[in-house]
């Protein structure tokens, strides 16, 4: 059988592979019957299909997280990659049929990812920061270095949540080189705490989804709730000053009340961390996405990216 990936099959060629459901969600069509609305994940990245016609023993069987074995034809449609789903059936014992080997990975081992993060905390020396940041990178540990950043948007793979937050890290030690005025500790530990919430909020790294808690809160209201836990563990106040920063840290990350920040960005290291958490996530999508596209053409749609199509140049660099 041949090795080839989802992403190695172009456009009207037939395919018959094996891949993890990456997510499955009921749909009922104009026909008033229910579909399958999929995706379909393994290492070279994810595609959707639609699985029409689907049985209620169907809908049971093709679950998010189960391994099956997909014969189909890549298709575009509307821009973007889609598979025509001829025949799907689960994989057996006796054929490759574990989600983790079709989950993509961060670029670096977990264990370098400890590593650079435990050096960097040294540098934060607000105690009061310091012992926060610890206190929750032990709570939420294996989480944090396995967990992805998002479900679909950007660094959406196994050990992203942590590769996001150490290129933030890199990010705000060069900028904090640069601009003496910007408070390093204050930097550092929000842009370790600032998405750890997402350990609360997302399922985990196979087929990842929303939680209730996710769904209903959010990671920021989460992370800023873990914080007030964390000083009422530790005997820190809650509302001192030190506190009251690295919180405001949390919650403004977002930078618009639109897109999710309670408050806006009012600390210089705020406006920062968010500067640098959007310049990351906005590289990591276009790279994707330009990482499927072929040399002097455009890539599919960002939704994230306010729907744009990124061209990829035929000198492309693919480092």
């Amino acid at each position: 059988m041949e090795n080839k990936k989802l992403f190695d099959y172009v456009v009207d060629e037939t395919l018959n592979i094996f891949v993890l459901i990456k997510s499955a969600e009921v749909r009922v069509a104009k026909n008033g019957k229910d579909f399958l609305s999929m995706v379909f994940e393994d290492r070279s990245g994810d595609i959707s299909g639609k699985f029409w016609d689907a049985s209620s023993k169907d809908i049971q069987n093709f679950e998010a997280g189960k391994v099956i074995f997909l014969n189909g034809k890549r298709e575009n449609y509307k821009g973007s990659p889609q598979i025509k789903i001829l025949g799907i059936r689960l994989a057996t014992e006796t054929e490759p049929n574990n989600p983790n080997l079709y989950t993509k990975k961060a670029p670096m081992s977990e264990a370098d990812m400890r590593e650079e993060v435990s050096k960097l905390l040294f540098d934060i020396t607000n105690p009061n920061w310091n012992r926060v940041v610890r206190y929750l990178l032990q709570k939420y540990d294996k989480q944090f270095y396995t967990y992805p950043a998002a479900k679909t948007n950007h660094h959406a793979f196994q050990g992203g949540l942590a590769y996001h937050t150490i290129s933030i890290l890199r990010l705000a030690k060069q900028v904090s080189n640069q601009y003496p005025q910007i408070d390093r500790s204050l930097l550092y530990a929000g842009s370790i705490l600032h998405d750890l919430g997402k350990t609360v909020e997302l399922s985990g790294p196979v087929s990842t989804t929303y939680t209730v808690e996710g769904n209903l809160l959010g990671h920021i209201v989460i992370m800023d709730g873990e914080i007030v836990k964390a000083c009422q563990e530790l005997k820190i106040s809650d509302s001192s000053e030190d506190i009251l920063l690295l919180r405001h840290m949390i919650v403004s990350h977002h930078g618009l009340k639109e897109y999710g920040s309670p408050i806006e960005p009012l600390l210089l290291e705020a406006v920062v961390l968010h500067a640098l958490d959007d310049l990351d996530a906005s590289i990591q999508m276009v790279t994707g996405a330009l990482d499927h596209t072929k040399g002097g053409t455009f890539s599919e749609r960002l939704f994230a990216m306010n729907g744009r199509n990124f061209y990829k140049r035929l000198d492309h660099k693919t480092e």
